[in-house]
């Protein structure tokens, strides 16, 4: 029951982000400065996370985990420039269309990364994980509202960048569970988030380490928040459930991201959300469900 609860927290924390960054934008913070101090803060705190961590294993001699090579060390800050990309997309897309459905694009990962699994094992995708596309894509068309505003209200620079973050995303995944295995969760995240805030850096400069007083206004209204709930906070919550749920039951778990997204930019944000992508967000959440409960069906009819 404690790894369902870290999952679905950690999920909660995640969907909420969108939120504060829209609210960001309208206090006039740029894209550049809102994804920066997010990197920055959340590495600040995953580093002082790992540094006590390597205090305290210090003092009592335990050694859970291995330490990361150099040749590892330097993967994970290149896969983390993928989380930074991701980051970076979704914040951009913020900018041109709803927080719903920002959401609903980045949520396209799922079918996405059964497209690059299939492309690099070079075999067909299992029957469970093409029955969900089904529902997936359907829900899709639901909840972009294409079918009651017509495919001319869609901001397409906003839909480009929505789908570019679930792009990222899909390589974040298909590659973080081949890289330095053994190693401490925290200090993965925390060279990934490094890697993150780098490439973020190079192709959105932040403007706040050259003023000062913006730095300050934007870390106590927005930075610590997103910083924290997003890199650090919700990254300890997965890593202390993924191994008590699995990664099967983690992903679906994980999903509570999208509905929390959308109710939060309803009720906040006082974006309009209708009845058919509330309903296509439900056969989003069954087709993310779907693999999981025909694959372990399958076993125990076994």
């Amino acid at each position: 029951m404690k790894g369902i609860l870290f999952i679905i927290i950690g999920s909660v924390c995640y969907g909420v982000l969108s939120t504060f960054v829209k609210l960001a934008y309208g206090d006039g913070f740029i894209v550049n400065d809102v994804v920066g101090i997010q990197m920055f803060v959340g590495a600040l705190l995953l580093w002082s996370i790992v540094l006590l961590n390597k205090s305290r294993s210090a003092k009592s001699n335990n050694q859970q985990y291995s330490k990361p090579t150099k040749r590892e060390g330097l993967l994970l800050v290149v896969l983390g420039s993928t989380t930074g990309l991701t980051g970076m997309f979704y914040y951009l897309a913020l900018q041109y269309i709803t927080a719903s459905l920002a959401i609903v694009l980045l949520f396209q990962f799922t079918w996405i990364g059964v497209l690059l699994e299939s492309i690099v094992n070079r075999e067909l995708p299992e029957k469970s994980k093409l029955f969900s596309l089904i529902p997936l894509v359907i829900g899709t068309i639901f909840a972009t509202s294409v079918l009651t505003d017509g495919i001319g209200s869609l901001n397409w620079f906003g839909v480009l960048f929505g789908a570019l973050s679930a792009v990222s995303y899909s390589i974040f995944i298909l590659l973080s569970g081949r890289i330095a295995l053994k190693a401490n969760p925290i200090t993965k995240t925390a060279l990934m988030i490094t890697g993150g805030f780098i490439i973020c850096a190079i192709f959105l400069p932040p403007t706040f380490f050259t003023n000062w007083h913006l730095f300050v206004e934007l870390s106590l209204k927005y930075g610590l928040i997103l910083g924290f709930l997003g890199p650090f906070f919700s990254t300890l919550m997965f890593s202390k459930g993924v191994p008590l749920t699995g990664s099967g039951l983690a992903s679906i778990l994980g999903a509570a991201e999208l509905p929390t997204a959308t109710f939060m930019s309803a009720i906040v944000l006082k974006e309009t959300v209708g009845v058919l992508q509330y309903f296509g967000i439900i056969l989003i959440l069954i087709g993310i469900v779907l693999p999981e409960f025909l694959n372990r069906k399958s076993l125990q009819s076994a």
